[in-house]
């Protein structure tokens, strides 16, 4: 299955969440695909020893099966650059993860 998640929060616990649930994901076979939007770019920031976002987003990247894209304009907006956990794209590519995955997820 390819699986997209439409992360749009910079809340710790949820984020931990969201890719615990990419990393099971990934351990069944699927391929999940992350898109950070207005808030959701500031992810990492909101890592805690409670809630340890930075760590889940390791072990995601650690996949050929994933792929995290950030909103351009979100980044621009909070004064951010391009990095690995949080990479530059469009609006194109955001529409791209939607088209091509089988079940989007929001949080």
């Amino acid at each position: 299955m390819k699986l997209a998640i439409l992360l749009s929060t910079n809340n710790a616990e949820t984020n931990w969440n969201a890719f615990r649930l990419a990393n099971l994901a990934l351990s069944k076979g699927d391929t999940v695909s992350v898109f950070l939007l207005g808030e959701g770019v500031e992810y990492g920031q909101a890592s805690s020893s409670q809630f340890n976002v930075k760590e889940q987003v390791e072990k995601f990247l650690q996949s050929e099966n994933t792929q995290i894209i950030a909103c351009g304009t979100c980044l621009a907006i909070r004064k951010q650059g391009s990095t690995k956990e949080c990479p530059e794209g469009s609006l194109e590519d955001w529409y791209r993860i939607v088209s091509e995955s089988d079940k989007v997820l929001t949080f």
